[in-house]
């Protein structure tokens, strides 16, 4: 799996036009995987067209013709965006967000736009208004299982073939997670290397565009293209590292990584011995040394993280109220019964579950208590990255505490599903750089994923041990996939 699909596709001899055409046909077929919500035939066809026009002159462009797929909450000139949420009504932006405008500029061809949990709320892709995507790997004994979320139908279509590469966006683990469940690479960048403008938000100082690829060669190719500043985006910044695929290439360059101690107590299974062991194994065999480091304070990080996403989200979703634009309840009396019935009929259930308590933790007398103090742990867990980082390139520990899991956990026991963002969530509150890659199958048949952690801005070394992995992995996909 360490291959780049997408160099293949760059720099074969194809024509765009029918390689496009060949995936709408396999999305026909895969339909009952519910990854696409939004088909984008015709754009795609043109584009594929003026692509192979490109390509006969030589003046091809870096991703000329490159088919990818997109979460539907990067918003996209005149097509369809919903977020997963009926709330947002029939809404077509009449604008290209920042990082789908730096994808098209390069020439990349948009298949369309793809499922995901209700404004990225989930981790399993069964919270969306479309309905849930179904994981293209199937357990051993014949279960279906979730593909992870929110960003769940990016992943599904990437492992299914159903596009060479998708971009989606990660708040508390959303591309790491379904990446690690289905069996593909995963990458977030360092908070503020790609713009979160014109991407519909959740968490403002938690999300960030990423994507999802059959290899780490691939999230170079993309990443480069992606992450630039944006004026418009007041947290966007100048990124002066090496070029991202410039970090495959490290060769013989000696890397060392940490594992957290206090990570190994936090949550134990059958399951996270075999992750740890088989990650130990690999760095060995792609030489690279191993070194205890020090998190005293990521055990605070998840509910820390619910306190801050849920706050934040409170006050993102609070524009949504049934009169400027989406969802509008047209038998009210009044403007505060408007208010209540079209928010109560627009939003899902997790949802509103999420945007009560987040209100609750901003409301007077609760701030201080909740929110405030969530501030302050995320500052420690910060600073407890920072610190372990001067010391080692990178960390390294698992994805996910199992590996995907049947259709109906989130309904029976939300507090459970909040609890698989354990191992995601505090990279995000230390705004710091991780990818997901798989190293192998676990017994039940499904896919195991494993994190490679780097500090801030320093991208380019993530890429370079997840590689480095990657290789002596040799990850071949499960034969049940679907």
């Amino acid at each position: 799996m360490s291959e780049s699909e997408a160099t293949k596709f760059l720099t074969g001899d194809v024509s765009v036009q029918g390689e496009v055409k060949t995936y709408f046909e396999r999305i026909e077929e895969k339909k009952h995987l519910n990854a696409y919500v939004t088909l984008m035939h015709d754009e795609a066809l043109q584009r594929a067209k003026d692509s192979d026009e490109r390509r006969k002159k030589n003046k091809a462009l870096p991703l000329d013709g490159l088919p990818i797929a997109v979460k539907d909450n990067f918003c996209t000139a005149g097509v369809l965006t919903t977020a997963g949420s009926k709330i947002l009504g029939n809404f077509v932006p009449t604008y290209e967000s920042f990082v789908t405008q730096k994808l098209l500029d390069a020439g990349a061809v948009f298949l369309g736009k793809t499922n995901m949990d209700e404004f990225g709320m989930g981790s399993s892709t069964e919270k969306s208004m479309h309905g849930p995507t179904i994981n293209p790997n199937v357990r051993s004994d014949g279960t279906q299982v979730v593909p992870g979320g929110s960003s769940g139908g990016s992943a599904a279509a990437v492992a299914a073939d159903l596009a060479v590469a998708a971009i989606g966006t990660d708040t508390g683990g959303s591309l790491r997670q379904p990446a690690a469940f289905c069996g593909v690479v995963g990458f977030k960048p360092s908070y503020g290397h790609c713009s979160r403008w014109g991407v519909i938000a959740y968490g403002s100082s938690l999300d960030q565009p990423g994507t999802i690829t059959k290899s780490v060669a691939d999230a170079a190719i993309l990443l480069d293209v992606m992450i630039a500043r944006d004026p418009k985006d007041s947290t966007s910044i100048d990124y002066e590292g090496p070029s991202l695929q410039s970090a495959l290439n490290a060769g013989s360059k000696k890397f060392t990584v940490g594992i957290p101690e206090e990570l190994a107590g936090l949550v134990s299974s059958q399951y996270l011995e075999y992750v740890w062991d088989r990650a130990k194994e690999l760095c060995g065999k792609a030489n690279i040394e191993i070194k205890p480091v020090s998190l005293p304070h990521i055990r605070y990080a998840l509910p820390a993280y619910y306190i801050i996403a849920l706050s934040e989200a409170s006050s993102n979703l609070a524009r949504y109220d049934g009169m400027r634009y989406g969802y509008s309840d047209q038998g009210a009396n009044n403007l505060i019964e408007r208010y209540e019935r079209s928010r109560s009929a627009g939003f899902g259930e997790e949802v509103r579950r999420r945007i009560l308590l987040g209100t609750y933790s901003l409301s007077s007398g609760y701030y201080d208590e909740y929110y405030l103090r969530a501030t302050k742990v995320r500052r420690k867990i910060k600073e407890d990255f920072d610190a372990a980082l001067q010391h080692v390139d990178a960390m390294i520990w698992p994805t996910a505490p199992t590996t995907a899991f049947a259709f109906g956990l989130d309904a029976t026991d939300p507090l459970t599903m909040y609890l698989e963002d354990v191992f995601t969530v505090p990279i995000n509150l230390a705004g710091v750089p991780a990818a997901s890659i798989p190293i192998g199958v676990y017994d039940d048949g499904l896919p195991v994923g494993l994190q490679v952690v780097g500090a801030r801005h320093r991208d380019a070394d993530v890429i370079g041990i997840a590689h480095k992995i990657e290789k002596v992995a040799d990850y071949v996909r499960p034969c049940t996939i679907g």
